[in-house]
């Protein structure tokens, strides 16, 4: 996710980040050796790009821009909802897809390394991958104005993130998870052309993208995702609903913004019998996503890739 850095090692992995509440974190990868500047981007081609029916954001004055930072493409006050489809070769289709979620605080969202590249990996595995833009707060038009919102953002302190309360995240999330529940409404309608089964469609989000998709399986209602991914989202403790679908979570131990606040959510799911599998890395701090990386994080793709399988979901 975007903001402007603090110096750290790109060895260990630290990432800064600030929690603006139960369903809003902000995070940006750091690597020295990556350029950290934000600099404003043409908007790419988007011709794959198929809207959701949503509608534009209320009220939004600004309109979508996009940036590059750290090597890797970032959008901003997006107020038309997308998913991009990365389909698999059809001798490898299993049938599968999965929602795919960037993150970045609800004010910019981490296309290429938390969306793109995530999407194809997974198009590689035999699962139908589509990259949900969903529709952000809005932030100042011009680029030096958004820097200066981030900085007074990034003068936060983190917290640990109050256990979720469904109606204040359905309140708080609204134009997210109306996105994420529209999405798995067109891509069932559509999952005779793409060759999908219906009810293998699942989701896999991070950082606010997690949040996204705790709250899309939570209160989501129709949207009903086979399987979820939580990526380093907060791990607070819920009320796991009957129909609650397997989660799968990988985090960093020197996350600073969700290690230290226990694994409510994890124990919510066992309590609920419910399956469940953590996986917490050493290193790699927040927001590691697909980039390439010293830490033993980078493997969070391939377990999830080996859980998908395990239930069945990358076998035709």
């Amino acid at each position: 996710m975007v903001m402007c850095s603090t110096s750290t090692s790109a060895r260990r992995g630290a990432f800064p980040a600030v929690v603006l509440a139960a369903a809003c974190a902000f995070a940006a990868p750091v690597f020295a050796q990556l350029n950290d500047k934000m600099t404003p981007i043409a908007i790419p081609d988007q011709t794959n790009a198929i809207e959701v029916g949503t509608g534009p954001l209320p009220d939004a004055k600004a309109q979508e821009s996009w940036h590059i930072q750290y090597g890797s493409k970032f959008a901003r006050n997006v107020t038309v909802a997308t998913i991009t489809p990365f389909l698999p070769d059809p001798a490898k289709a299993s049938g599968a897809a999965v929602v795919v979620a960037p993150g970045g605080g609800f004010r910019t969202l981490s296309m290429e390394n938390e969306g793109w590249n995530v999407a194809r990996a997974l198009a590689e595995r035999g699962a139908a991958a589509f990259v949900l833009k969903y529709r952000l707060n809005q932030t100042p038009a011009d680029m030096a104005g958004f820097e200066r919102s981030m900085k007074e953002m990034f003068s936060g302190t983190a917290r640990r993130p109050p256990r979720p309360d469904p109606q204040q995240m359905m309140a708080g999330l609204a134009p997210q998870i109306a996105d994420a529940r529209a999405a798995f409404a067109l891509i069932r309608r559509r999952a005779a052309e793409w060759k999908i089964d219906p009810d293998r469609i699942g989701m896999v989000g991070f950082s606010a993208g997690a949040m996204l998709t705790m709250a899309t399986a939570l209160v989501g209602e129709d949207a009903k995702p086979a399987f979820i991914g939580n990526i380093y989202g907060p791990l607070a403790p819920v009320t796991v609903p009957a129909d609650a679908p397997p989660l799968f979570v990988a985090l960093a131990a020197d996350d600073p913004f969700f290690a230290n606040g226990g694994i409510g959510l994890i124990d919510s799911w066992r309590a609920a019998k419910k399956p469940a599998e953590f996986h917490l890395y050493e290193q790699g701090g927040h927001g590691f996503g697909m980039y390439p990386k010293e830490t033993t994080s980078t493997g969070w793709f391939n377990a999830f890739a080996s859980w998908l399988t395990m239930h069945r979901m990358l076998k035709p």
